[in-house]
Formats: structure tokens, C-alpha cells, sequence
């Protein structure tokens, strides 16, 4: 039986979908966070409504969002909300982004719903009891071999900061997979590899706001999740490398050989 808090999350991140999808295409007004960071109308509507469900149907319950930043609540028990993951690619019109909400309970994430509104796709995991979308269970891809593979990537908003660094990794695993794809929503790009539509990802400088939800459906999936050194994922760390599980030895090891830890 779907935990109340899961419930609650699906019902606050189809209501944040409806909203982007109702200001995609149209006019709306954009900031800056940062020189290429964005936030829009939308990611501030979307999140308004968003944390208006969660406390209205969990009473008490603290809240961790990109935009507001941290809610006091009930000790130990928050949900992480992106209202909107994939603003740039929102702003320009290009067609992937979406709506992200984990729960988290005792430093665990227990339920985690990602909902692409343009596609209508909705990826709902409760720890313990799979992945799904759209109600058919998830499993991950059984490819096996970088040479096989389909990866795919982000880069940090720092990007120009530090260009060979940054791009130190997509350099590499270019060199040893079948294709590379980098499509701007980190939340979306989990969920890809837990459809076994893309057989691993890794990105660093990360929120957990951008990976909460994304790395147990994953894990739900049958994959598996770890940061660049291997050890146990957080979303609170800042980079995430995450697969089908075949591929995950060989991931990390281009990690290391690269030296990007």
C-alpha cells in the first residue's frame, strides 16, 4: 500500500506539472540566480502549490525546495522539492524538464515521484517496493560493456570556470562508450536509466533537490547508485554516478583513472 507521504507527493507534483505545462510555449518572466543559472515564473508558481499540498495533507512536515530553501517541520521526516528541473531548457522551449519530490525519512529517502508534464510521464518509487511509470514496473537495462552503452551526462553551471576539468569526464567516457547524450534535467536523466532507456549517468555539483527523488527510482529499478568514489549515495554529496549495475564497476573506473574524484 503507497505510503500517505508518497500519495501526497504525487498529488503535489502533478499539480506543479499542470502549472509548467500551462506556462510552456507562453510568456513569462525570467531571473538570474546566477550568470547562467535561471529561475522563472513558473519554478516560483510551481513551488508555491507544491509545498501548499505537502503541508496541507502532511501537517507539520518540513520541506527542503530549490527556490524557498528549508521549512522547519517534524524532526527527521522532510519531502526535497524542484519544482521545475530543466529551467534553461524550459526558458528556450526545448522540450525536457520536469517535476521532482522525495521524501525523506531518518537521512533515508523513502518515496520519490518525478512527473514530465509534456509527456505525461509520471515515475513514482517507495523504498521496498519497485519502480514504476505510469503504473508499469521499471526495470533497468541488461546491457553489459561500455562499448554497449548509452550514457548520459550534465555539466555544473560553473562550466566556464573550469572548461577542461569540467569536461575532463565527458572526454573520457566518450573515448569507451557507444553514444553520449546531455539533455539538461538531472531528475529526468535517473529516471532514463531506470526505464533502461540509457544504461548509466554521472554529473557532479549537484542539489539534492535534483537527485532525491531520481536515485531511488533507480535503485527500485534494480540499478545502482553511488558517488564518484563508489560509497553509498547521498543527495546531500555532490556528484552521483548511477547504472544499470553491469556497468557500475566500469563507471568507477574510468572515474578513477580520470583522476575527477
Amino acid at each position: 500500500m503507497p505510503m500517505k507521504e508518497l500519495t501526497a507527493a504525487i498529488e503535489a507534483v502533478l499539480a506543479g506539472g499542470e502549472i509548467v505545462r500551462r506556462y510552456h510555449g507562453g510568456t513569462f518572466e525570467i531571473s538570474f540566480k546566477g550568470e547562467v543559472d535561471l529561475v522563472t515564473e513558473a519554478d516560483k508558481e510551481s513551488e508555491q502549490k507544491i509545498v501548499s499540498i505537502l503541508r496541507k495533507r502532511i501537517p507539520g512536515v518540513a520541506v527542503l525546495a530549490e527556490e524557498s530553501g528549508v521549512s522547519e517541520g517534524t524532526a527527521g521526516r522532510r519531502f526535497i522539492v524542484d519544482p521545475l528541473d530543466g529551467t534553461t531548457n524550459f526558458a528556450h522551449g526545448y522540450p525536457f524538464f520536469a517535476v521532482s519530490i522525495g521524501f525523506e525519512q531518518d537521512g533515508e529517502i523513502h518515496a520519490g515521484v518525478v512527473y514530465d508534464p509534456l509527456r505525461e510521464e509520471l515515475f513514482v518509487a517507495q523504498k521496498g517496493e519497485g519502480a514504476y511509470l505510469n503504473g508499469k514496473k521499471l526495470r533497468v537495462s541488461p546491457a553489459g560493456g561500455l562499448r554497449n552503452s548509452l550514457l548520459i551526462t550534465g555539466f555544473p553551471y560553473d562550466l566556464r570556470e573550469d572548461l577542461t576539468g569540467n569536461l575532463l569526464l565527458f572526454t573520457r567516457f566518450m573515448g569507451e562508450a557507444r553514444a553520449i547524450r546531455r539533455d539538461g534535467s538531472a531528475a529526468l536523466d535517473l529516471c532514463y536509466v531506470a526505464a533502461g532507456r540509457v544504461d548509466g549517468f554521472w554529473e557532479e555539483k549537484l542539489g539534492p533537490w535534483d537527485t532525491a527523488a531520481g536515485s531511488l527510482v533507480v535503485m527500485e529499478a534494480g540499478g545502482r547508485v553511488t558517488d564518484f568514489s563508489g560509497r553509498a549515495f547521498s543527495c546531500y554529496g555532490k556528484d552521483v554516478l548511477a547504472s544499470n549495475g553491469v556497468l557500475h564497476d566500469e563507471m568507477l573506473r574510468v572515474i578513477k583513472d580520470s583522476g575527477r574524484r
